[in-house]
């Protein structure tokens, strides 16, 4: 019986491979790692996947306004205040901010010290600070003043102005909406709506507590539909809000 040789083995040092298939007949082609080689002709290496960054945020909007890019509508409601009623002083205004459905998607709340509410009534400055449903912060609308002198101390200070709005001739609320009409400040543009909806006679007579749908369009500016909403609250310092003192 013959024996056969074995040949020696030779131990080579172990390469990392990719395993590309060859386009015809499936051959499988090793392909030196980090060796500055290129694939054999007819093998094609492994496409690696390149994960991009989701946005998870519309490109210009600021954190926490992004609910207001889908939506054309909001549905403003200022809750009555029962201290309010039975010792008519006057009380920091808190309002709902809700959707279409009417879902609660902001609360809006006034925050002042009990002397600028007392003697500055309707006319007096103010800062309101609106919270998502998760309770953070998403926007601040302040009224500041312009104090010259000790004696004017509810003299408000002038901004620069950023829209137009132009309401009716007569404020007349008896079972009608009141309605004004924002628009750019050439008022070439239609910008949108806030209209101060009849609330019934028991809480038109009886409170201050206000209600205001706002609409605007859908791809309108995320700040600019802000600057409405914060205009909202404006509207009902301004024309809405009594002054029982």
């Amino acid at each position: 019986m013959t024996k056969a040789d074995a040949s020696p083995v030779t131990n080579h040092p172990e390469i990392p491979v990719y395993c590309a298939m060859h386009r015809v007949d499936n051959a499988v082609c090793p392909v030196p790692v980090n060796h500055g080689s290129s694939a054999p002709p007819g093998c094609t290496l492994p496409q690696i996947p390149v994960l991009m960054a989701a946005s998870g945020q519309p490109l210009g909007c600021p954190p926490g306004l992004e609910y207001l890019t889908q939506v054309d509508q909001l549905l403003i409601h200022q809750s009555a205040s029962l201290a309010e009623m039975a010792t008519d002083w006057e009380m920091n205004n808190v309002y709902a901010v809700k959707n279409s459905l009417g879902q609660q998607v902001f609360v809006a709340t006034e925050k002042n010290n009990i002397l600028t509410l007392q003697c500055c009534g309707p006319s007096r400055p103010f800062t309101i600070h609106l919270h998502n449903n998760l309770g953070q912060e998403v926007l601040t609308l302040r009224r500041p003043l312009k104090c010259m002198f000790c004696c004017f101390p509810c003299c408000l200070q002038e901004r620069e102005p950023q829209l137009k709005i132009k309401g009716p001739w007569c404020l007349c609320e008896c079972v009608s909406d009141v309605v004004f009409q924002v628009t750019s400040l050439d008022g070439s543009a239609v910008l949108g709506q806030i209209s101060k909806q009849w609330a019934g006679v028991l809480q038109e007579c009886f409170t201050d507590a206000d209600n205001f749908g706002v609409t605007f369009p859908m791809d309108l500016d995320v700040k600019v539909k802000a600057v409405i909403l914060g205009a909202c609250f404006l509207i009902d310092f301004m024309f809405f809000e009594k002054n029982t003192q």
